[in-house]
């Protein structure tokens, strides 16, 4: 059974955090748009999985689930399956050092992402919205909007 609001509630979650990712991009605060953008990824995949009628696991990288699943999709999604697998495995690596910095060298957020790092996190969460605001309108008929 597809569990359609539930993905809305977490579509809706992750744009948002995308609207503030581009707001600490504008005033250079780069460790906290990957983070945003580690998490807009992850509740956006989990979104994609209970549309398709799957129970999202209790963690952060769901690329695996959504390879496994690929066959549930519609075809325009299932190609870009790998490359949406990839980010989200890249964001969860990024999870923590982005919050707490690296605590075994006592090096700070701050000194470990710029302007690049948080840029290229936002057009990844940006790729991975399109796809799923697509496929929400394609299964549910509905317009989201955008991130």
């Amino acid at each position: 059974m597809r569990s359609t609001s539930m993905a809305r509630a977490y579509i809706v979650q992750a744009l948002e955090r995308l609207k503030h990712s581009r707001e600490a991009l504008a005033t250079g605060n780069y460790p906290y748009v990957v983070r945003q953008c580690q998490e807009a990824v992850e509740l956006l995949l989990k979104a994609s999985l209970r549309l398709v009628g799957i129970e999202p696991p209790k963690w952060h990288d769901v690329g695996p689930v959504l390879r496994r699943e690929a066959h549930r999709f519609p075809e325009w999604f299932r190609r870009e399956v790998p490359r949406m697998a990839r980010i989200s495995r890249r964001l969860r690596r990024e999870r923590e050092p982005a919050m707490y910095g690296d605590e075994e060298t006592g090096t700070p957020p701050n000194e470990l992402y710029d302007k690049e790092d948080a840029e290229e996190a936002l057009r990844w969460a940006d790729y991975v919205a399109s796809n799923v605001l697509r496929l929400y309108r394609e299964l549910v008929g509905e317009e989201l909007g955008s991130s």
